[in-house]
């Protein structure tokens, strides 16, 4: 089975108009990934490529058009180039012999805000060696240099590799877990998996998928069972379980049913842990009580889906607000890659992100935390309406 995307390490391919990035993709995927053309702006949208690159693992590699680009389209792709920004764990930001300019200087300067961890490779080795003071400015900047040509040098896919293993994240280099960390080995959860509307037919969702697999790697027990056959469950087992995770739309009736003694969480807060900050997350929340008539709030969501009758963005969480605050809110719904301006927002509720990567919605925090906006997530936004978000995050204590 692939890795899922949103797992992946995902690798930024940066850099101005004709330096060779689609080359080097190519080269490195040994594929023919990208066009590779002498006419500026060839690239015109991302291009992702998912692969197995050892000793690394599973990447993701999303060739981007060039920083420069000044064709009739090229603000359009420059625009999404920098999107990508928010989704790259690791940058490589390609040139030639020419060296640096103010273009990629600007996105060095963006990086490192984020914390991004960057190569500079320089390209075109075997057209024309880069020039000492040209190097010399380039070193000041960072050691992760490579040089190289991405079309002669048959070495630069392990020349790469080495230098990339060198840059790689904590939090990819010891993968966190989901769950099994919170618990011993040998332990008893009870996962509850509502089955309703959001539930696609014959299958469970994935933040659901991949909990399970957690605990299944943890050498836990684990039990799947709905809301309706919960307190069924508790009763057979003759030890309290370690834990019981569920779904967060189940929240109000199996806290009912779960005793206090027991731990309880939900899967999306668990993912509140993995893909972000549950700390940033849960003062978040704490700005719900803040909110007056007319507030704009948020809810923002990593990927696109058909909304149902009864959608926990768009119908639950509104609900769940109102009745929680007793104010007449303006509730905005937004989807997918794209971050939108949030600057007249007094909240924002993010989704679980199990489509998504964790840089990115660290990312997302970031701007939040600057634009001086409290976000939360779903898990905890419904948590914290019902009155039980201290029990769902006590056993992160």
């Amino acid at each position: 089975m692939k890795s899922l995307k949103s797992m992946r390490l995902h690798i930024g391919i940066f850099g101005k108009t004709n330096v060779g990035k689609s080359a080097f993709l190519n080269k490195i995927t040994n594929q023919d990934i990208s066009i590779v053309s002498d006419i500026a702006g060839t690239t015109t949208d991302v291009v992702e490529k998912s692969m197995e690159l050892l000793p690394v693992g599973p990447v993701n590699f999303l060739d981007t058009a060039g920083i420069d680009d000044e064709t009739i389209l090229g603000e359009k792709r420059i625009e999404k180039t920098k999107k990508i920004i928010n989704r790259t764990d690791v940058a490589v930001i390609i040139c030639d012999y020419n060296g640096l300019d103010e273009y990629e200087k600007d996105l060095i300067k963006e990086l490192n805000s984020l914390n991004i961890p960057y190569l500079i490779v320089i390209n075109k080795n075997d057209v024309q060696e880069i020039k000492r003071n040209k190097l010399d400015e380039i070193y000041k900047l960072t050691d992760n240099v490579l040089i190289t040509s991405a079309l002669t040098d048959e070495d630069l896919t392990y020349k790469f590799k080495e230098k990339l293993v060198k840059l790689l994240p904590e939090d990819f280099v010891n993968t966190p877990k989901i769950a099994g960390d919170l618990i011993p080995a040998k332990s008893t959860v009870i996962l509850v998996i509502p089955i309703d509307k959001e539930a696609p037919k014959g299958r469970i969702i994935l933040p659901q998928v991949q909990t399970l697999r957690d605990l299944l790697d943890s050498s836990c027990l684990s039990y799947v069972v709905k809301e309706t056959e919960l307190k069924d469950a508790l009763d057979n087992l003759k030890t309290p379980p370690a834990l019981v995770i569920t779904d967060s739309q189940a929240f109000k009736t199996v806290s009912k049913i779960v005793p206090e003694n027991i731990p309880l969480t939900s899967f999306s807060i668990l993912f509140a842990r993995l893909k972000g900050d549950l700390e940033a997350f849960k003062q978040g929340a704490e700005a719900i009580e803040n909110l007056k008539d007319g507030d704009k709030v948020l809810i923002l969501e990593s990927c696109t889906h058909h909304a149902i009758e009864d959608d926990i963005g768009r119908v639950k969480i509104p609900n769940l607000l109102k009745k929680r605050t007793g104010k007449n809110l303006i509730i905005e719904n937004y989807a997918g890659h794209d971050f939108p301006d949030i600057s007249s927002y007094k909240l924002i509720i993010h989704c679980g992100a199990c489509m998504t990567n964790r840089r990115e919605i660290l990312s997302r925090i970031l701007k939040a935390n600057e634009a001086g906006i409290p976000i939360t997530n779903y898990g905890i936004t419904i948590s914290y309406c019902l009155g039980i978000l201290s029990r769902a995050i006590k056993i992160f204590e």
